[in-house]
């Protein structure tokens, strides 16, 4: 059987990202989407707001008139489907988290990332409200799994990310309830946020959903670009009734 993959990119991402990803998804006769979202395009203006990423989304989905789909969200991206879930809950079949933040209501994603990355964006933040990531941030924390050389042409994919996509608070007034069931996919060497009680993934994160599924693979944050084929082997894993 196969089945309908909508696919959200995290920060510093655009779609393009996913290529591989759904290369293999329809090698094994699954569909995928992957839209860019609001402010995320390369020349895209880096002034959007949190609400916006959001609206481009189910704007997407609406447009494409999608229906019985999994919803997936990785880092960044969980924040935005989750309110998007709250407005599409009669159309997602499933939700799947991959090392994604999972935000309470009234929270934004800065609101659960360590001090230092808060600090260091304060102080790189450009002018025109983006954010870029730094490469020895990007080598070491989010692709420590890769040599230098694919590392370096995954880092020349990024483009500078919204930062109030990262510090506008999120309403979430009915996720909690929503009886859309719920996967958290986990890349058990992911050090993009540090790992333990405090800032890790896994089970911090995921432990917000209530009652899901946990599917875990070794790789880092940027699994993506490092192993997109057993990423999307995992997404069906994680998506699977």
């Amino acid at each position: 059987m196969g089945y309908t993959f909508v696919l959200v990119h995290g920060s510093w991402h655009d779609n393009q990202a996913w290529a591989p990803v759904i290369a293999r998804l329809e090698q094994q006769g699954h569909k995928a989407h992957a839209p860019t979202l609001a402010g995320h395009a390369r020349d895209a203006s880096k002034s959007v707001s949190h609400a916006d990423c959001v609206a481009s989304l189910v704007d997407y989905i609406r447009r494409n008139d999608l229906k019985d789909f999994i919803l997936v969200g990785h880092s960044f991206g969980g924040t935005v489907i989750q309110p998007a879930a709250e407005q599409l809950s009669d159309r997602i079949r499933r939700l799947v988290f991959w090392n994604a933040f999972v935000l309470n209501d009234g929270e934004c994603l800065e609101d659960n990332a360590p001090p230092h990355y808060k600090a260091l964006f304060d102080q790189i933040e450009q002018p025109d409200g983006g954010v870029m990531l730094p490469w020895p941030v990007w080598r070491d924390a989010f692709i420590g799994d890769a040599d230098e050389a694919l590392a370096k042409k995954a880092y020349d994919m990024l483009s500078p990310t919204p930062r109030r996509s990262h510090t506008d608070k999120v309403p979430l007034k009915t996720f909690s309830s929503l009886q859309i069931p719920k996967s958290y996919l986990n890349c058990t060497e992911d050090i993009a946020l540090p790992p333990g009680p405090d800032f890790g993934w896994h089970p911090r994160m995921s432990n917000r959903l209530g009652l899901y599924r946990l599917v875990q693979m070794p790789g880092s944050h940027e699994a993506i670009f490092t192993n997109p084929a057993l990423l999307a082997d995992k997404l069906v894993e994680a998506g699977r009734d």
